[in-house]
């Protein structure tokens, strides 16, 4: 299927030290895929890879989808709040798919930003600036943008690190909602309890793959443990990889 996100014998890395080693497998659509693994185990990596922004050292993503389809959001200390801009301005900037690059957003962009901002419990938000949130708000309101970026996948590095449990909960809701709309959702996580809770998939890494599948089976405690020990084993002086063309 054409939405359908398939990874083969994908390989990234740093320096020539691999982050991903020989990752495959299949994202089908409509999916919710849960990304888990130890600290240092290439989970955000491997989100860049499928976006594109890395370029695999070999292996390939492959896809029918176009780079408007992906919507993505960054784990929050790779997000600059310092620059000053409304809420309603961040939020906005999810219809650039729907409004292109130069042209100006019309009174229908508008009204659905508003309807995102209530949707994510921040209606009467859209004057304040997005430096003056709490953390929670801030997760908030990036949600909101990816509501109106009516993205057919989406891409959440982290998403309820630091915020605290009503945000997480509501946040949760609308990655349901995705789910049941058809969206295809692919999340880096490290709260097991969300894992298991809420997305039917899981991906357990470890640089490499430990399983892949249904999460009553994938987040066995024996999968843990080897996740663990398969971290803590991996030398990066003896996997050195050849840089890219």
């Amino acid at each position: 299927m054409i939405d359908t996100i398939h990874l083969h014998d994908l390989t990234v890395a740093y320096n020539r030290h691999p982050a991903v080693h020989h990752i495959s497998g299949t994202f089908a659509p409509g999916s919710l895929t849960a990304i888990a693994g130890p600290n240092g185990a290439g989970k955000s990596t491997l989100l860049k890879a499928i976006i594109g922004e890395i370029r695999p050292v070999s292996g390939r993503v492959e896809h029918g989808l176009a780079p408007t389809d992906f919507g993505y959001l960054p784990q929050a200390a790779d997000i600059n709040r310092r620059f000053p801009i409304s809420v309603l301005e961040t939020v906005l900037l999810g219809a650039w798919r729907e409004a292109g690059a130069f042209r100006q957003v019309g009174r229908a962009q508008r009204t659905k930003a508003f309807e995102a901002l209530a949707a994510v419990g921040l209606e009467g938000f859209e004057g304040r600036s997005i430096g003056s949130l709490s953390a929670g708000q801030a997760q908030r309101a990036l949600f909101a943008r990816l509501l109106l970026q009516d993205a057919k996948v989406i891409l959440l590095d982290e998403p309820f690190t630091a915020i605290d449990a009503r945000t997480t909960r509501d946040l949760l809701d609308i990655v349901a909602r995705w789910g049941a709309e058809g969206r295809t959702v692919i999340a880096v996580l490290h709260d097991f309890e969300q894992v298991r809770s809420h997305f039917p998939q899981t991906l357990l890494l470890a640089r490499e793959i430990v399983d892949w599948g249904t999460t009553a089976d994938v987040m066995r405690p024996d999968n843990l443990l080897r996740a663990r020990a398969m971290a803590e084993r991996w030398d990066e002086d003896a996997a050195v990889c050849a840089p890219a063309a």
